[in-house]
C-alpha cells in the first residue's frame, strides 16, 4: 500500500495494491500492522455507509467530545472529500485538504481525530464507507459551515449544492467549538 501525507501531514491518502483480472479485483482496505507501521495506529469501533446523489454536500462534521478518526473510501461513484484541521495548537489549524476519491481509483483517506470532515458527490450517485475510531455521539456532534470564507475551500460544484438543514446552518470557524 502506498501511503502519502497531504499538505496537512497527519491526513494521508492511501492507495492499496489492487490485484485484478477479468474476474474482478481484490485489495486489502484495512490491515492493522501495515497501517500502524505507517503511523496510523487506530482501533475502529464503527463502520458507516452512506449514499448520496450528485451535488449533495455532507458535512463538515466533527465531534467535540469523543473525536473520531475516520478511514474513508468510495465504493460507487466519486466524491470530493474535505477535511479541516480544528486542533487549535496545530500549525495547520483552520487549513483544509480536499481530495477526489472514487470507486475506480480505490484510494482512501485517513482523517485523524481533531478534524471536521465532509464531502461533495461528483457522480450521479456515490456510496461512501467509513470506519470510525469512536462511536457516533449526537450530543457532541458539531457542524462547521461548509462555505465559510475563512476556510477558503474550493468545492468543485457547478450548481448550488444540496445540503441538510444542519449543514446549511453550520458554524463559521471563528465561532466554532475547536480542540485545544
Amino acid at each position: 500500500m502506498k501511503i502519502t501525507p497531504t499538505s496537512i501531514p497527519d491526513v494521508m491518502v492511501l492507495e492499496p495494491r489492487v490485484f485484478g483480472d477479468d474476474r474482478g479485483f481484490f485489495f486489502e482496505s484495512w490491515n492493522a500492522r501495515l497501517f500502524a507501521a505507517s503511523g496510523i495506529d487506530a482501533a475502529f469501533v464503527q463502520d458507516n455507509h452512506s449514499q448520496s446523489k450528485r451535488g449533495v454536500i455532507r458535512g463538515l462534521h466533527y465531534q467535540i467530545k469523543q473525536p473520531q478518526g475516520k478511514l474513508v473510501r468510495v465504493i460507487v461513484g466519486e466524491v470530493y472529500d474535505v477535511v479541516v484541521d480544528l486542533r487549535r495548537q496545530s500549525p495547520t489549524f483552520g487549513r483544509s485538504v480536499g481530495v477526489t476519491l472514487s470507486a475506480s481509483d480505490k484510494r482512501m483517506l485517513w482523517v485523524p481525530p481533531g478534524f471536521a470532515h465532509g464531502f461533495l458527490t461528483l457522480s450521479d450517485s456515490a456510496e461512501f464507507l467509513y470506519k470510525t475510531t469512536d462511536y457516533w455521539s449526537p450530543e457532541h456532534e458539531r457542524t462547521l459551515l461548509w462555505n465559510d470564507p475563512a476556510l477558503d475551500i474550493e468545492w468543485p460544484y457547478d450548481s448550488a449544492p444540496t445540503l441538510a438543514p444542519k449543514d446549511a446552518a453550520g458554524t463559521p470557524l471563528a465561532a466554532a467549538d475547536v480542540y485545544t
